[in-house]
């Protein structure tokens, strides 16, 4: 069967994160907690069969798929195009800066309209167009074997809408944790999951002792 398995996995926390901000395609570093959520990722993935490593170019995703790719001998593939949802003006700002600062555009945003786009940023309809899209290209390049896309929350909310048959305005009613791993199954006609949010790997007994 033309099938290609997926471990998708957001990357680890970020100080933007914390503070609720919005990072969309601002490059904002992993944090200390962010680092160690990579280290434990990657523990946990070490002994799985990996043929291939796709990542974001943006940071905080990137240094997450490095962190994976190190037990595999692989590099880490860059595609821009797995990048978070672009914001733009609301780069940068609090939840709650955006709802006092741009009441109007805050309600449409908090409605899933699909057409809503922040001046200088992307529609939901956009954004699921360019992850189908590139999805579909890498996938259909490992038939047969096992990767891993290291990427954003945004991302991952739509595998996850496109696993599910969940609408673009559906309430997200499921989690996006950083660090958690994923698993989809692709074929050339559509895209199930297998299991979702994965975390057993984040605690502490997943990082190696001290000498």
């Amino acid at each position: 069967m033309d099938v290609t398995r997926i471990i998708a996995i957001r990357h680890g926390e970020t100080d933007w994160n914390v503070a609720t901000r919005i990072q969309g395609s601002t490059d904002i570093p992993l944090n200390e907690t962010g680092r160690q959520q990579a280290t434990q990722a990657a523990l946990g993935l070490k002994d799985e069969a990996i043929d291939a490593i796709y990542s974001s170019h943006l940071s905080r995703a990137h240094d997450t798929a490095k962190a994976i790719a190190a037990h595999h001998g692989l590099i880490v593939h860059t595609e821009p195009d797995l990048q978070e949802r672009q914001f733009g003006h609301f780069e940068g700002l609090s939840w709650q800066e955006i709802e006092q600062q741009h009441a109007n555009d805050a309600r449409a945003w908090r409605s899933r309209d699909p057409h809503f786009t922040p001046t200088g940023g992307e529609s939901l309809l956009t954004l699921r167009h360019r992850i189908m899209g590139v999805v579909n290209v890498i996938a259909a390049q490992h038939i047969g074997q096992q990767i891993v896309i290291a990427t954003h929350g945004g991302v991952l909310d739509v595998l996850y809408r496109l696993a599910t048959g969940q609408t673009i305005e559906a309430p997200r009613t499921w989690h996006l944790g950083n660090a958690a791993i994923n698993r989809l199954i692709w074929t050339p006609d559509a895209l199930t999951m297998v299991t979702w949010g994965e975390q057993g790997h984040l605690n502490s007994a997943a990082l190696p002792r001290p000498a």
